[in-house]
């Protein structure tokens, strides 16, 4: 009889055991240093209730544009790549900063936290004197066009000199 409490002493022992080491692992796993991409937070979609005109103001598109002068509107992708090309070379960070463009054919900034916003042109198109807006007649969304291309496939190194 001394043998079956020894054993069962024995099996609960090793049950408090594991069970303590089960609980330790969500402690341990929250205190390791991590990688430095670990620590960047998600992407965020600003597509959801705003648009980039919220964001931005958009000087290069309105300056200069007189009552004779034709203009284009630039929407979807035709939008999106302007604005893309209009930040790709800003220094600051945040919706007036730089943007990239990324292999799935979106553009995103980064922000303070250096959190992606993916980018929307505006829902009523972006006002662009006709002149520069030929750069962007192959895109869907110039003049409101359905067709054309999209930015998939275009990375900044791919990317049509404009």
């Amino acid at each position: 009889m001394n043998t079956i409490y020894k054993e069962r002493k024995i099996v609960s022992r090793l049950f408090a055991v594991l069970l303590s080491a089960l609980l330790m692992v969500p402690l341990l796993s929250s205190c390791g240093g991590g990688s430095k991409n670990a620590s960047v937070p998600p992407p965020v979609d600003d597509s959801i209730g705003r648009t980039v005109s919220d964001r931005t103001n958009q000087p290069e598109a309105k300056k200069g544009l007189g009552t004779g002068q034709k203009v284009a509107l630039l929407a979807g992708a035709a939008g999106l790549y302007y604005l893309y090309n209009q930040h790709k070379n800003a220094s600051q960070e945040g919706a007036q900063g730089k943007y990239y463009l990324s292999k799935n054919g979106r553009v995103y900034y980064r922000d303070a936290e250096h959190r992606a916003h993916w980018v929307t042109p505006p829902a009523e198109g972006i006002r662009v004197p006709e002149s520069e807006a030929q750069k962007y007649r192959e895109f869907q969304g110039y003049n409101r066009s359905t067709t054309g291309r999209d930015l998939t496939g275009i990375t900044s190194s791919a990317a049509p000199a404009l």
